[in-house]
């Protein structure tokens, strides 16, 4: 049994996929329907650069989109693979938007612009560089939380990704996120800054929710075929109502991708396909259980290779 995966924020380069561009007329028709749905050149960004406008949030979600929805529709032309078989289709963060892309809940048009406008949206939820993100390696939630709560009343800072066993991400302004990397620094807890410049998936993205609650409910949903496991519960879903929902809370949420993993493999999952650029997720799969098998699929060469455990 395989669940389906999406990469989030972070896993672009510049020239991804391009492969597939050179190779599928249909991947190349993507392209220009983005273009089109844009209405600027996001496939000069992604296949030329700079890297700067790639790495721009409001470039980087559609341009992570487009490029994991381009491998779906390889994998369904190409390859002997029925990803309709899935028993759950997740994604991390944006690519949640990936999963119900792929499984036919919200058509790739509307997907585009609504990541174009989440990533706009995100970004200009707090001024330019007073905020940002750190990751904390190698001790687990209830440490991070119990840090947290000794320091409320020096600074303030939230989780927003529990990514896997020994990797945490904190959202907060700057100011605070420096203190806190001092009280890490003097328990010699490893912690990295991470290259974003805003504090995602916490309450300071509350203007960002208000922008994004009118147009995600103004798009139209389908029933997903695959059965979507939301960053913000951890759980499986297929409601539309409450797939809007869960959309709109995420952006101030933290995303539970390690509970994520486990309730899909707690549910009977033994394989995991990440379909996207990188291989970021089929890492941090990987760090949660290291039985559970995993295949990555971004180029033609990696639909030859993949095997699914029994």
């Amino acid at each position: 049994m395989f669940s389906v995966i999406f990469p989030g924020q972070g896993s672009q380069s510049v020239g991804m996929i391009k492969e597939l561009y050179d190779n599928f007329t249909y991947v190349k028709d993507f392209f220009k329907q983005a273009d089109d749905a844009l209405g600027y050149s996001i496939s000069k960004i992604i296949l030329e650069g700079p890297k700067e406008d790639l790495d721009l949030t409001e470039n980087t979600q559609p341009a992570i989109f487009l490029a994991s929805y381009a491998i779906s529709e390889m994998i369904r032309k190409e390859s002997n693979i029925n990803l309709e078989d899935g028993k759950y289709f997740a994604g991390h963060s944006l690519g949640e938007y990936s999963a119900l892309a792929a499984s036919n809940s919200l058509d790739f048009t509307d997907a585009i612009k609504l990541l174009n406008e989440r990533g706009k949206a995100m970004q200009t939820a707090v001024p330019k560089g007073t905020g940002g993100m750190l990751a904390v390696l190698g001790i687990d939630i209830k440490e991070i939380n119990n840090l947290l709560e000794e320091n409320k009343n020096n600074y303030k800072c939230y989780i927003a990704n529990d990514n896997s066993n020994g990797q945490i991400v904190l959202s907060g302004l700057n100011l605070d996120i420096e203190k806190f990397i001092a009280t890490l620094k003097s328990k010699k807890i490893k912690n990295i800054k991470l290259p974003v410049s805003a504090p995602f998936h916490c309450k300071l993205m509350d203007k960002a929710t208000s922008i994004m609650r009118e147009k995600i409910n103004n798009t139209n949903f389908k029933k997903p075929r695959n059965v979507i496991i939301s960053n913000v519960t951890g759980s499986e879903t297929q409601e539309i109502d409450k797939i809007k929902d869960l959309l709109i809370k995420q952006i101030e949420s933290p995303v539970r991708w390690r509970e994520s993993v486990i309730y899909m493999i707690k549910n009977g999952v033994t394989n995991f396909i990440e379909i996207g650029p990188g291989k970021v997720l089929s890492g941090l799969v990987k760090r949660i259980d290291k039985t559970i098998n995993v295949n990555t699929i971004n180029k033609i060469e990696d639909l030859k290779d993949f095997k699914l455990n029994d």
